[in-house]
């Protein structure tokens, strides 16, 4: 519990039954602390964990299984061969500082992230708008530059929730949305608070308060769950500890895929790393199957590109880039590459740290030096994100089909392959669905053929929790806890 106000709990819990005092109430276990709380502002996955449908809302939403859902538009009309969309929203919807939502609010929101001093970190989901207006309060015309068939899908994530322009600059450590929950307190370093909003437009959530604890430490985290001090870890660090907790009956295991390709990221500005036979050398030194079974205790898919196993049109390319250190050692050769000494930025996530030791001495193996540098989360994604200041590093994309990153020139990859930008320009302007699917595989094999990064599993979605708790999604098929429909059993 909180540490000031413990003796206060402790008494409390005396006073009332466990089941009692759990009825509307939960707590959450967090690894990481977001380090805003604006997901239009900042890229890390932490924000969405905390605020997606909870604080803030979209035209459009994910569900749980990844469906693009009705969210603050309650429908919408696809004209013009797929170049407009009006969207219709809601009746009676209220921002939690008490200001209607409205049509304006839409346009200010996508204006605002497709501006050309925008820092929002998905850009280009907004970058095929043309224009935006107001019909009326509650319709919204949305005109494209080129047709789009999964524009309703971009309008889903967290970086195209809306907001209001009156609130929008305190919107990192104040946050004010349209969602069932809003934003309490904040205690830095400890935990986030949010409480359940009286005056929310939809169905009203089950909770009355959700509380969201920061435990990094896989160690501390096990004992968490253990004392009950947390109800529910959703992404669980302490795989190894999962069969005891899944044994024990106060708890439920909730084992999902999530969106998030776990991948060695190669700066292709940096020599030798700009030579493709360097990065198929480092691919060809990976054993994916080692990492899975090492840092993340078996659970995760291998993968051979930048795509998730469940999507329909994934490519299985892991053959590409099989273990093979002898045939590394053969391309290094080939590259004229020795006593390579490469810089390894390794992010605070289990997988990152855990996979780091054991991938740094895959690479010893071939002959490859690595300085690895564990960083906090700010840190790398100031040096590592926003600087490109790095060599090598392990970090999960979980954004949903995010294979369009590899066209962003000024993306921390450092890539660039035009054959790459003209094919998922088509894929995204065309509205048919075979075509679409086709083009996707392509692009995934391109990238694969090119070693553009190195691949490595699948993170899978480990989640524990009380056994009475209900309504916890399965599967993230984008970054969120969804506390909409979250609630206890008795």
């Amino acid at each position: 519990m909180f540490h000031d106000w413990k003796s206060t709990v402790a008494a409390f819990a005396l006073m009332a039954s466990p089941a009692l005092a759990a009825q509307d109430t939960i707590t959450l276990g967090m690894v990481l602390e977001p380090p805003s709380l604006d997901p239009t502002g900042n890229a890390a996955a932490a924000i969405d964990e905390i605020v997606y449908a909870n604080v803030f809302e979209g035209l459009t939403k994910f569900g749980p299984d990844g469906a693009i859902l009705p969210a603050l538009a309650a429908s919408w009309d696809v004209e013009n061969d797929g170049k407009t969309y009006v969207f219709h929203l809601h009746e009676g919807v209220k921002f939690h500082d008490g200001a209607d939502f409205t049509a304006e609010d839409a346009v200010f929101s996508l204006d605002r992230a497709r501006a050309a001093d925008s820092t929002n970190p998905q850009k280009t989901l907004f970058e095929n708008i043309d224009t935006v207006e107001a019909v009326d309060p509650k319709t919204v015309r949305v005109t494209l530059k080129a047709p789009d068939g999964m524009f309703p899908f971009k309008m889903a994530w967290g970086d195209a929730v809306m907001l209001d322009e009156a609130s929008v600059a305190n919107e990192a450590t104040q946050p004010v949305g349209t969602g069932p929950f809003k934003f309490g307190e904040w205690r830095q370093g400890d935990s986030i608070r949010l409480d359940a909003f009286d005056g929310y437009w939809g169905d009203k959530p089950a909770l009355k308060t959700a509380t969201f604890r920061f435990i990094g430490d896989p160690t501390a985290a096990f004992a968490a769950m253990m004392a009950g001090d947390v109800d529910a870890f959703p992404i669980y660090p302490a795989p190894e500890t999962l069969a005891q907790l899944g044994a024990d009956p106060r708890f439920k295991v909730i084992v999902g895929t999530t969106e998030g390709e776990t991948i060695l990221t190669m700066n292709k500005a940096v020599p030798p790393l700009d030579n493709v036979k360097v990065r198929e050398a480092i691919a060809h030194a990976i054993n994916r199957q080692e990492l899975i079974d090492g840092a993340m205790f078996g659970y995760g898919t291998p993968i051979g590109t930048h795509f998730a196993p469940h999507h329909p049109d994934y490519t299985d390319l892991t053959e590409k880039s099989a273990y093979d250190p002898e045939k590394a050692k053969a391309l290094l050769t080939e590259a004229g590459v020795e006593n390579l000494k490469l810089r390894l930025a390794l992010p605070p996530t289990p997988y990152a740290r855990r996979g780091g030791e054991l991938l740094a001495a895959q690479l010893r193996a071939v002959g490859i030096q690595t300085e690895a540098t564990n960083m906090e989360w700010a840190q790398w994604l100031e040096t590592v994100y926003k600087g490109k200041d790095y060599d090598l590093t392990i970090i999960s994309h979980v954004e949903p089909m995010d294979i369009g990153i590899y066209t962003r020139d000024d993306y921390y990859f450092n890539y660039n392959n035009q054959a790459l930008k003209d094919l998922l320009a088509e894929a995204n302007s065309t509205t048919d669905d075979a075509r679409r699917s086709e083009l996707l595989k392509q692009a995934q094999t391109l990238i694969a053929d090119d070693f553009a990064n190195a691949y490595l599993f699948q993170l899978a979605k480990t989640g524990v929790a009380n056994a009475k708790i209900e309504g916890l999604w399965e599967n993230a098929p984008t970054p969120a806890n969804d506390l909409s429909k979250v609630h206890w059993t008795e």
